[in-house]
């Protein structure tokens, strides 16, 4: 095994696992059930009174 083989497979595998997981955020993030906690944390940053629901 050379050093090109192992920096060649290095490399494969570090972007399949940064891929992996850009995907499993997307998921994360557009989820239906994490609608709630993300409106819930919008409201928060930006101070908003939380009767004012749409």
């Amino acid at each position: 095994m050379t050093y090109d083989t192992v920096a060649t497979f290095s490399q494969v595998a570090s972007l399949l696992l940064f891929i992996a997981m850009f995907i499993g955020v997307i998921v994360y993030t557009f989820w239906p059930g994490n609608r709630q906690k993300f409106d819930e944390a919008q409201r928060k940053a930006l101070d908003l009174d939380p009767q004012n629901k749409r």
